[in-house]
């Protein structure tokens, strides 16, 4: 039986177990709100409304740094020293939950990240199949979400459409309220897509009670494209979508469990394999003399919160198969192309964190002093390890430190200032230093 066989057998016996147990008696879904770490049991429904709500999260960040914009151009000691200030809008999401009944129910979110766009691809298969782009302005706009969930009961959900990946600490959990930092831990980011979405279908629920309890999510979905991986970012570019269509050739199947048995406690693993990039590529025919390109990327991450700290922790390690043969045709990509040519690509990616918070207001607690000092440390490197006689790039290794304050003057609302230094190539190249400041906001505007 082939993938593609062994795919629509799942995916017909998800629609079908949804179909079969739509006129079953069944509980209210006690799903998670998305914009908070944990809901309050209440007699109000588990996710905090009874039909519908509106409301989004939004990023603001200020840098002033002390190095240049490329690393690897012009210098074996990586960014030059030089004074630049930066200020961007990362993202702005607009998030809308509708339910039908009580079992079905629509979610969408759309992203408009760095302002926005109006960029366009085409492959003009008339063309000898060149790259044509259309460029209006710089940024995205995206549906990052976009899906129909059906409702069994606590332990069985069903969901068909556009959704977030939950692979890593940040995929996860990626509102701005669930990290510390002015933007997103770095490290994750770099070598993972950030936010993650694909179109597909999964199943999730909870299982156990009290120090039992187990959330578990399982997916299928579109995969990776071999066109995407890259020197820099490894896997950080390979995710689909400047086509109107993804190739679905060889699906995606990711799978994350977190307990939460402990109280303040999260521990969470995340797993996802893709058993052939290349078939996924935009022109599948340019990798198939290399044969089956499989990708395995596993996460483990923990978060434990009480009245006085906060502590998080993450590790991500990919490896990729290939990598030579890879190498060699992503080189040679064309110059019209939305993908980066810089090569070689690495058989293993890996980056790993932890970041503490004191809870000031849990000393103080008569005054309102909602602040976080923090730090949080990450190791990151998409060149872990490359296949011989290609050379990995030392400024590619970086080790850094973060250290700052959040400020939450109202529970959806933070101000953020931190300041960051990058330790390049274990010390072989001139440090970067850079101190930002930042506003975000997470929450509902309207629910009923």
């Amino acid at each position: 039986m082939t993938m593609t066989q062994q795919t629509k057998i799942l995916f017909t016996t998800l629609l079908c177990a949804a179909g079969a147990w739509g006129t079953a008696v069944a509980q209210d879904s006690d799903a998670t709100d998305v914009f908070s770490e944990e809901t309050e049991e209440s007699q109000a429904p588990a996710d905090g409304y009874e039909r519908f709500r509106v409301g989004g999260y939004g990023e603001m960040v200020a840098a002033f740094k002390d190095y240049g914009t490329n690393r690897f151009y012009g210098s074996q000691n990586g960014n030059v020293k030089m004074n630049r200030n930066t200020i961007a809008i990362p993202r702005f999401v607009l998030a809308g939950d509708y339910k039908f009944n009580r079992h079905w129910q629509l979610g969408a979110e759309i992203e408009f990240e760095a302002g926005g766009t109006g960029t366009a691809y085409e492959i003009e298969n008339t063309e000898n199949g060149e790259y044509e782009t259309e460029v209006e302005k710089g940024g995205e706009v995206a549906i990052e979400q976009f899906h129909i969930t059906y409702s069994l009961n606590r332990a069985f959900n069903v969901r068909a459409g556009h959704q977030v990946l939950p692979v890593g600490l940040t995929n996860a959990h990626h509102e701005p309220i669930l990290f510390f930092g002015t933007v997103r831990p770095e490290g994750e980011t770099t070598i993972l897509p950030s936010t993650w979405h694909e179109t597909g279908v999964s199943i999730f629920g909870a299982v156990g009670h009290d120090w039992s309890r187990v959330n578990y999510e399982a997916y299928v979905t579109a995969g990776l494209n071999a066109n995407g991986f890259d020197r820099n970012t490894w896997a950080g570019s390979a995710k689909q979508g400047f086509f109107e269509e993804d190739n679905f050739t060889s699906p995606a199947y990711t799978a994350r469990i977190e307990y939460l048995g402990i109280p303040g406690l999260r521990l969470g693993g995340s797993a996802y394999y893709c058993n052939n990039v290349g078939a996924n590529s935009d022109k599948p025919n340019d990798y198939k003399g290399i044969g089956r390109i499989p990708v395995f990327i596993g996460t483990l991450d923990a978060q434990y919160t009480n009245r006085y700290v906060t502590a998080r922790a993450n590790c991500v390690w990919g490896l990729l198969d290939k990598t030579g043969e890879l190498s060699n045709l992503n080189r040679r990509q064309s110059n019209g192309s939305p993908y980066s040519r810089t090569t070689p690509i690495a058989k293993k990616a890996v980056s790993y964190g932890a970041e503490v918070g004191l809870n000031i207001q849990g000393f103080v607690r008569n005054y309102n002093l909602a602040l976080t000092p923090f730090v949080r440390y990450e190791y990151y490197n998409s060149q872990q390890e490359v296949e011989a006689p290609m050379v990995a790039d030392y400024r590619l290794k970086t080790s850094m430190w973060t250290a700052g304050v959040n400020y939450r003057p109202i529970p959806s609302v933070v101000i953020k200032a931190d300041y960051t230094t990058r330790r390049i190539g274990d010390g072989k190249c001139n440090r970067e230093n850079e101190f930002a400041i930042g506003v975000a906001f997470t929450g509902w505007f309207y629910q009923r």
